[in-house]
């Protein structure tokens, strides 16, 4: 997800994006615990999203705005 993506988005629809992304990775590590996951790159992707998610989050309270 791009980040331009990301600042057109509502804070509750970043915090409903955050709860799906991290329910997803943890079911990658489950999978990735019993060796069966095809592309554990998807991780890493999953990761720098939410991280990406959570910062903008953050702009906008240290900003005091909100797009809701």
């Amino acid at each position: 997800m791009k980040v331009n993506d990301i600042r057109k988005l509502s804070d509750s629809e970043i915090n409903t994006k955050v709860v799906e992304l991290k329910k997803e990775l943890f079911e990658l590590r489950l999978i990735q615990a019993t060796g069966s996951l095809d592309k554990p790159y998807r991780i890493h992707d999953l990761r720098k999203t939410i991280a990406k998610l959570l910062t903008i989050k953050k702009e906008r309270e240290i900003r005091g705005g909100s797009n809701e």
